[in-house]
């Protein structure tokens, strides 16, 4: 199991937008496609602070992980709901993902 912490930069203005796919489009296409959610969060403190979305999700392994976001990214559904979300201009202006491993000690998440 690995788990994958990724954080969204938003395009100024635009958070609201991009959390609004999320609730709206993003995390059912996800499960769709074997990409389990673990937790989401927006910062508090600045400067992240309205402008940051940060989000863990679970994998099998690396492959899957890999093989998952493939299927994500090809889906006719998620093109179309990004488009249509980004026609004024994109949500994002940067994204980073981290891939995670459990330590021996860590309570595990389920």
């Amino acid at each position: 199991m690995v788990y994958e912490l990724r954080v969204y930069h938003a395009t100024p203005g635009k958070l609201g937008e991009l959390l609004a796919r999320f609730r709206d489009h993003t995390i059912k296409l996800f499960d769709r496609h074997g990409i389990k959610s673990v937790a989401y969060w927006t910062p508090v403190d600045e400067p992240l602070k309205g402008n940051t979305l940060v989000y863990i999700l679970q994998h099998p392994s690396r492959e899957e992980a890999a093989a998952n976001w493939k299927s994500f990214q090809e889906d006719a559904e998620w093109k179309s709901v990004k488009e249509k979300s980004e026609v004024n201009g994109k949500l994002t202006e940067k994204i980073d993902s981290t891939f995670l491993a459990l330590t021996d000690f860590s309570p595990l998440l389920r």
